[in-house]
């Protein structure tokens, strides 16, 4: 039988006797322990949540690495990578790829009667993958291609739609500025709405047969090659590896090929997510200080108010660390309750947000229209192993208390 654990058991379980200060001192810790654990699982959900979010849109429109001239300059007037289907083997036939697509794009100024947008048209072909779209399209269709004409079915944003008062099934012009001004009239197949206002303003989606056509290209030549991984965890390395295998490669043209990462081509983003880890650490270490704090509190107190009940197993025989344990065992009871209780808030809340979206954002700020939710079971059961062990290492301190009671004081102790 164990004994500390019996002793701890009437101590926290038993309803009798006179205990008025230990109640209080069992709320007060318990709720530090729950509110403590809520907020750290609200903090890593949402974190994560909006991390991933975030990151879902960036990739959803420029993917996970991009291959493209490495003489081009950072705005959308491209200069072309002829694209092989020897190339298209290639990539292919590497297994982190997923999937590989090309495009083409053309800026210009959408133009209606009462008002004009500057734009990006995105020429894309029928292997691009549509996924991201559709998950956001707000109505009509994706594009479909006819392969013996140009379509001039385009996507466009609802940001767009709602600010030159388009809507589906309208038709505008579009003019393009290079040696000799060229003028585009577009048919409104879909729109669709990301949230994400960076990316909605500027770019229209439309067949890469027209874009080469106002380029001047030649039907094998494209501003870039997207591909999507299989593993996003592998990212960093596998552009790492497809940009020193690229380097010994060469279209037609003589052209050398640039291989970039979503997260280089989009740094400041990727750099502002990063630091959000930094905010999650700073949330987790002051909750758990408070939590921990609190409880030391309470068991500070449960140790005073049983004092002469130490000083009489003091008396029986019972050593220190054997009283110590006993406390220690306490403290566990509490720590539980506190954080069973925590993780129903947590879940509870976490649970509500990701069925309802009661909690708004603004998506000219944070790109997202409410507060996003991703809690997976991992870091659940991480963070409550953590809570626990940091919360009980941190009760070996008060509990040394116990080694400086004197038993013929202490059983006088009232």
């Amino acid at each position: 039988m164990n004994l500390e654990l019996f002793i701890a058991r009437k101590i926290h379980f038993d309803k009798n006797g006179d205990r008025q200060a230990t109640p209080p001192a069992i709320r007060i810790a318990m709720i530090g322990i729950a509110l403590g654990l809520a907020v750290m699982i609200l903090s890593v959900a949402i974190v994560i949540g909006f991390k991933k979010e975030v990151r879902n849109k960036v990739i959803g429109f420029g993917t996970h690495i991009q291959i493209s001239n490495f003489d081009n300059n950072t705005s959308y007037e491209t200069i072309p990578i002829a694209f092989s289907d020897t190339l298209l083997q290639a990539l292919a036939a590497n297994p982190a790829i997923a999937h590989v697509e090309t495009f083409a794009t053309k800026p210009g100024i959408l133009k209606t009667e009462q008002d004009f947008q500057g734009i990006v048209l995105k020429g894309v072909d029928e292997q691009y993958d549509w996924t991201f779209l559709k998950k956001n399209l707000k109505e009509g269709d994706i594009l479909h291609f006819d392969p013996d004409k140009r379509s001039t079915d385009v996507l466009i944003s609802k940001y767009l739609s709602d600010l030159l008062g388009l809507k589906l099934g309208d038709s505008f012009l579009t003019y393009f500025v290079g040696e000799e001004v060229r003028v585009r009239k577009f048919h409104i197949s879909g729109i669709y709405e990301t949230g994400f206002a960076d990316y909605d303003k500027l770019f229209v989606f439309a067949d890469i047969r027209q874009v080469r056509r106002l380029n001047g290209w030649d039907d094998d030549q494209v501003s870039g090659v997207e591909l999507l991984v299989h593993d996003y965890d592998q990212l960093d390395q596998t552009a790492e590896d497809l940009y020193f295998e690229m380097a010994n490669r060469q279209d037609r043209e003589g052209n050398s090929y640039y291989v970039r990462s979503i997260k280089d081509l989009n740094p400041m983003i990727f750099s502002w997510l990063d630091v959000l880890d930094i905010n999650v650490v700073v949330i987790l270490v002051l909750m758990l200080a408070v939590a921990g704090f609190t409880m030391i509190s309470g068991l500070l107190i449960i140790i005073l108010e049983r004092t002469n009940m130490i000083g009489i197993l003091k008396a029986l025989g019972q050593n220190n660390r054997s009283i110590r344990k006993v406390f220690l065992y306490v403290s566990f009871f509490l720590i539980g309750k506190g954080m069973l209780w925590g993780n129903v808030i947590g879940i509870a809340i976490c649970l509500l947000q990701s069925t309802t979206h009661i909690l708004k954002l603004d998506p000219t700020i944070y790109y997202l229209d409410a507060v996003p939710i991703d809690l997976s079971l991992t870091s659940l059961i991480l963070l409550n192993i953590g809570t626990l062990a940091i919360s009980m290492l941190m009760m070996l301190g008060p509990s040394y208390l116990i080694t400086q009671i004197s038993p013929a004081r202490s059983i006088r102790f009232e």
